[in-house]
């Protein structure tokens, strides 16, 4: 009987979602096109429930994705793990072997480049299209900060990663772009992405995808297929609210949780963000995972819900807490 009530009360639950889903789906595409949305779409149940383009923007039209980017890459770690190249846990060292006398960089796992604990400068120079050589600056990055402690988002760790990866695919003569790919997009149904390389080769790890609204949503139905990958996106103490290239929400659970503009937050210098008890949005649920990307662009996931939601813009720092209330609160 209790088991029959549980059902219940969840199947209501869901379709109550439903409707309120439908009914605030107007406003939240409102409140986005008054602040530089040019797309906004919501799937529930791998359906969509709302599609909007203001501006003269199409569905067919690609759009910069910048910091989203960071996700497709992050989840070669796991396919690379799955396939045997390396533990997430490893230590770097162990493959850029140039790091094994250096006292400190010989302690750095590739889980902590993953999840910016690394302790490395950002390096936001990396991301000019022109750059001679990315691994190479990457590989000589200061350490200003204490590994896994310090949470420092950027370019640098991404690109020290990239050279890991690197060096293990080479016996089986392919790259990892050529293993991105074919793990990771192919499965997506996605083809080459827009990489931006340096002048030797290596592309951007943390910026320069450009996907329709409807492409990337795809990115979120994927995930929602695939509990393991959500469940392996762990955080590290730097940042409880950042793991492998996704934002989360998990301190809503907490009495002590805030609201934080995550862009706002990224604009400051690292060592002046504060990330202790960080949360997108207190209306929202615990399970809403995010990938945020520069200038409005934002991928949303509730498991839970079985929920995506993408918006693409022109903005320079959208209110994440408010968008988000706007489909989720209650009151």
């Amino acid at each position: 009987m209790l088991r029959i009530l549980v059902f219940l009360f969840f199947a209501v639950t869901a379709s109550a979602f439903e409707r309120l889903a439908a009914e605030r789906a107007q406003a939240l595409a409102a409140f986005s096109a008054a602040h530089g949305g040019h797309a906004l779409l919501i799937k529930q149940n791998g359906k969509i429930i709302h599609e909007s383009y203001t501006n003269g923007h199409t569905k067919r039209e690609p759009h910069r994705i910048y910091s989203g980017t960071k996700a497709f890459w992050c989840l070669t770690a796991f396919t690379a793990e799955k396939d045997g190249l390396f533990h997430l846990d490893d230590r770097v060292a162990g493959i850029i072997t140039e790091w094994q006398d250096d006292k400190r960089r010989s302690r750095i796992t590739i889980r902590q480049l993953l999840d910016f604990s690394s302790g490395m400068e950002p390096l936001f120079a990396l991301h000019e299209n022109d750059f001679k050589d990315r691994a190479a600056s990457a590989l000589k990055a200061a350490l200003v900060g204490t590994t896994g402690k310090s949470f420092i988002y950027g370019p640098a760790a991404l690109q020290v990663y990239h050279e890991l990866l690197a060096r293990r695919l080479r016996d089986q003569k392919t790259t990892p772009t050529r293993y991105l790919e074919r793990k990771v997009l192919g499965p997506l149904g996605f083809g080459a992405q827009r990489y931006l390389p340096d002048q030797h080769g290596a592309p951007l790890l943390a910026s320069g995808f450009m996907q329709t609204a409807r492409q990337w949503s795809e990115l979120g139905t994927w995930l929602l297929k695939h509990e393991e990958i959500t469940a392996a996106l762990k955080t590290s103490a730097a940042n409880r609210a950042y793991g492998f290239g996704f934002w989360n929400n998990h301190a809503v659970e907490n009495k002590s949780a805030r609201e934080v503009d995550v862009e706002s937050m990224l604009d400051k210098k690292w060592h002046s963000q504060s990330w202790r008890g960080a949360c997108l949005c207190r209306s929202a649920p615990a399970d809403l995972l995010a990938c945020i990307g520069s200038y409005g662009q934002r991928l949303y996931i509730v498991p839970s819900r079985k929920l995506v939601i993408v918006r693409l813009a022109k903005d320079s720092k959208p209110d994440d807490a408010h968008m988000l209330r706007l489909l989720f609160s209650i009151s």
